[in-house]
């Protein structure tokens, strides 16, 4: 299979005004179910996986698992690293095949982040592969999620406009009162930093912590810019709690049946946010 750069995807999007959503995958089965509801829907869409899945393959057995998929005319999609969090790693992914990369220093300094990800993006880009930095630390739920940082930060709209002016990075991961893993309560999404941000930046803006917000609040981030939002905590409730469901049943104690029957849901999972995303139809 063949990826495409994430900057198409995501200036598209821009464009209809309509979010791309990014599914996280960890091997060929859920790649597959991801495709096979972006099809059935025509829709554009991102695998993307990153140090919570590479234990259980590697960026270079991950992207030749991707690429090697027999999936015949799908529908645009991008290959993308997600919360890489060292160069040598991101380096791995672009010899992989990754179409898309994103390093995660938004833990660290102003001046560290800036200058990693100036270098990412002198790499990258005579490569064609898109470039996603985050400003602003996106933090987590609880500790259930391997993804996000101890304590959230906001993005302060100056300094993303001179964070992007300076790196030259394709896409911007934002805080805005997001973050990983399942709310515990609905969050209250800073709107007024996000179109500030936008209206600084004027690239496509990325929204980590997708799972779990509310419908009319994904419609308007959207609308003030957001391009990409990010799903992984639902894909892996829902692929969990079915394999739970059988094996305390006894039904499809066989594990690939048991697998089988899981990837319906996220298959579920999938459609749903497309609708949300409002991607449907825009392949």
């Amino acid at each position: 299979m063949k990826f495409i750069p994430m900057i198409k995807l995501l200036e598209k999007a821009l464009a209809g005004g309509y979010a791309v959503p990014s599914f996280c995958v960890w091997n060929a089965e859920t790649m597959m179910t991801v495709l096979k509801s972006a099809k059935k829907l025509d829709s554009p869409v991102i695998l993307m996986n990153g140090p919570g899945e590479f234990p259980l393959l590697s960026p270079a057995v991950m992207g030749n698992v991707a690429c090697s998929l027999p999936f015949e005319n799908p529908t645009p999609c991008a290959l993308h690293l997600d919360h890489g969090d060292s160069l040598k790693q991101v380096k791995a992914c672009m010899d992989a095949g990754y179409t898309s990369v994103m390093l995660d220093f938004s833990a660290r300094t102003f001046n560290e982040n800036n200058a990693a990800l100036k270098e990412v993006v002198r790499i990258a880009h005579p490569l064609g592969i898109t470039v996603e930095g985050e400003l602003g630390s996106v933090g987590k739920v609880s500790d259930s999620t391997s993804e996000g940082g101890v304590v959230s930060t906001l993005t302060d709209p100056n300094e993303a406009y001179n964070y992007v002016l300076a790196t030259g990075i394709d896409a911007l991961a934002v805080s805005i009162g997001n973050a990983h893993g399942h709310y515990t309560k609905l969050p209250k999404l800073r709107f007024d930093i996000l179109g500030e941000v936008y209206s600084k930046v004027k690239i496509p803006i990325v929204l980590h912590g997708g799972s779990g917000t509310p419908d009319e609040d994904i419609k308007k981030a959207v609308s003030l810019g957001v391009a990409k939002v990010n799903i992984a905590s639902e894909l892996n409730s829902a692929f969990r709690n079915s394999l739970k469901t059988q094996w305390n049943s006894g039904l499809n104690p066989w594990s690939p049946l048991a697998m089988h029957e899981a990837l319906k849901q996220i298959a579920s999972v999938v459609e749903k946010w497309i609708h949300i995303s409002g991607s449907q139809g825009k392949a």
